[in-house]
C-alpha cells in the first residue's frame, strides 16, 4: 500500500484529508466555580447553531468546526470560534475553563442539564436525564477534544483502484477505517502520553476519585505520576462495565452493539464511550446507516484539552494526528483474542502512571518498556514522513 501511495500521490494529496474538531469546555465564574447561568442567548438555539452549542450541561460550551481539507483551515476556524466564545461569555464576567477535568462544581442535583426546544429537544433532554441517573452529573462535566477524521475521497479511490477493485468501494473503505480504528485502540496509549493534560482534580469532584490521588493543598488532588485523570479508571468517564465491540467488520460491529443494548448494558449506540467511534452518514439511526451507507469518518475522543493553547488543541497536535492516522493505516496488525483488553490495560497504565520512567506496557502479550516502545513508534512515523516526503518534521 505504501508503494501505491508513493508512486500515485503527491505529498500534498497524501496529507489532504477531511478534518473537524469539537472542543468542549465549562463556563466558570471569576472565582473558578461552575457558572450556573443558562447557555448565553447570544449563541441562539442550541439545536440550530452548528458552531456553538452545549453538551450535557447548560454550563458546558461545545465549539464545532465545519469539515475542512487542511489542518491549517481547521485550526484557524477553531481559533475564531474560541475568540468569539471567550468574548461573549466574558461580557457576562465568565471564563472558559481550560482543563478537561471540572472546576469547582456543585452537587449533582445543582448541575444544570442542557434544555432544548421542540420534540428533538425533549428527546435530547430525556437522554441526558438518564445519563445523570446512571453515571452522575460530575462525570458528565468532563470535557475534551473530539478529533474527526476521514481520508480524502481521491486518496481512498486511488488505493481501491490500484488494489484491483475486487470488493465494492464501500466495503474497501469500511475495511480501511476498521483497520485504522483497531490500530488506534492498540496505540492510543501514545496519544495519552503525548497529549494528556489532566493530572489533577478539584476537591469538589467525586470523593472516591479523590481518594485515588494525593492531597496537595489548595483544594487540589494530584496524581504524582499520572498524565490524564480523564482517561483513568477512577476519575474518567466510562461505561459501567468494560465493553469490547467486535471490530472485524461493520456487520460484526453492529451485531455486538445490538447485543450490548439487548443486555441492557447501554441504551443505544452513542452510549458506548469508546476512545474512537465509527461515524455514520445518518445520525438519526446510527447502526442502520453504518450498514447501508458505510463508515463516513472516525471520531477520536482520547485527547485532553491542551491548557497551553487557547483553542484546547495546538495546530502542531493536529498536524501530528494527521500523520499518525496515516501510520495507523499502513502499520501491520496481529490479532489475538485479548488484544482489546491489552490495549485498555495500556491506556489506564499510561493515564495513571505515565510519568514513571520504568513503566512497562503490554505489546502483543509481552511486557516492554514504555519509553522504548514510544521511541520505536515515533521512529516509524518519522521514516514514513521521510519516505513519502511529507515534510512534517516539526510535529514528530
Amino acid at each position: 500500500m505504501i508503494e501505491i501511495i508513493k508512486s500515485k500521490m503527491t505529498p500534498e494529496s497524501i496529507l489532504t484529508a477531511e478534518f473537524g474538531v469539537e472542543r468542549e469546555g465549562l463556563r466558570v465564574t471569576n472565582q473558578g466555580k461552575l457558572a450556573l447561568t443558562p447557555h448565553p442567548s447570544v449563541f441562539g438555539d442550541k439545536l440550530k447553531n452548528p458552531y456553538i452549542t452545549t453538551d450535557f450541561s447548560e454550563s458546558q460550551v461545545e465549539l464545532v468546526t465545519p469539515v475542512f481539507d487542511s489542518v491549517d483551515e481547521t485550526y484557524r476556524f477553531l481559533e475564531a470560534l474560541t475568540d468569539i466564545a471567550i468574548a461573549e461569555i466574558g461580557a457576562n464576567d465568565e471564563l472558559l475553563w481550560p482543563y478537561s477535568m471540572p472546576c469547582d462544581i456543585p452537587a449533582d442535583e445543582l448541575i444544570p442539564i442542557a434544555t432544548y426546544q421542540g420534540e428533538n429537544g425533549r428527546k435530547a433532554r430525556a437522554y441526558r436525564e438518564k445519563l445523570m441517573i446512571k453515571y452522575g452529573g460530575k462525570r458528565q462535566l468532563i470535557s475534551g477534544i473530539h478529533y474527526n477524521f476521514s481520508f480524502g475521497e481521491t486518496f481512498i479511490k486511488t488505493l481501491w483502484k490500484e488494489s484491483g477493485g475486487v470488493e465494492s468501494f464501500k466495503d474497501f473503505k469500511d475495511h480501511m477505517y476498521l483497520k485504522v480504528l483497531r490500530n488506534y485502540l492498540r496505540y492510543r496509549w501514545l496519544i495519552i502520553y503525548l497529549m494528556g493534560c489532566t493530572p489533577g482534580l478539584h476537591d469538589s469532584y467525586i470523593k472516591e476519585c479523590l481518594e485515588c490521588m494525593g492531597d496537595c493543598g489548595n483544594e487540589t488532588f494530584l496524581s504524582q505520576n499520572g498524565i490524564s485523570a480523564r482517561n483513568g479508571s477512577c476519575s474518567g468517564y466510562r461505561n459501567e462495565i468494560d465493553l469490547y465491540p467486535d471490530y472485524r467488520s461493520t456487520k460484526d460491529y453492529i451485531k455486538s452493539i445490538n447485543e450490548f443494548i439487548k443486555r441492557g448494558e447501554i441504551s443505544e449506540a452513542k452510549e458506548l464511550y469508546a476512545q474512537i467511534r465509527l461515524k455514520p452518514k445518518n445520525f438519526q439511526n446510527v447502526l442502520k446507516s453504518l450498514e447501508t451507507d458505510g463508515i463516513q469518518y472516525l471520531e477520536i475522543r482520547t485527547i485532553d484539552l491542551n491548557v497551553f493553547d487557547k483553542c484546547g488543541i495546538a495546530q502542531i497536535d493536529l498536524e501530528f494526528m494527521n500523520v499518525f492516522m496515516l501510520f495507523l493505516l499502513l502499520e501491520g496488525e496481529e490479532y489475538f483474542d485479548t488484544w482489546q483488553q491489552e490495549a485498555l490495560i495500556n491506556e489506564l497504565a499510561v493515564a495513571e502512571h505515565g510519568l514513571e520512567p520504568d513503566l512497562e506496557l503490554l505489546d502483543h502479550q509481552q511486557w516492554t518498556l514504555k519509553t522504548a516502545w514510544a521511541e520505536d513508534i515515533l521512529d516509524k512515523i518519522m521514516e514514513l514522513n521521510q519516505y513519502l516526503d511529507l515534510k512534517q518534521d516539526r510535529c514528530i
